[in-house]
């Protein structure tokens, strides 16, 4: 795996993390934030089981 390879996968971990955190926002908006936990919380495990886990370091 070359130097570029590493580059593109942080940016794809860089855009679903923006479009999880945008995904979340929205179903805040739209529910008023009524179940702002469950969706925080289904969000994290999401995101964890896709491996970008946030609260891991990244790796070298």
């Amino acid at each position: 795996m070359g130097i570029f390879d590493k580059f593109k996968n942080r940016q794809a971990q860089d855009k679903a993390r923006d479009m999880s955190d945008a995904a979340e926002k929205k179903v805040n908006d739209k529910t008023g934030n009524k179940y702002e936990g469950q969706v925080d919380d289904a969000q994290q495990r999401m995101e964890r089981g896709m491996g970008m886990d946030r609260d891991k370091p990244d790796q070298p």
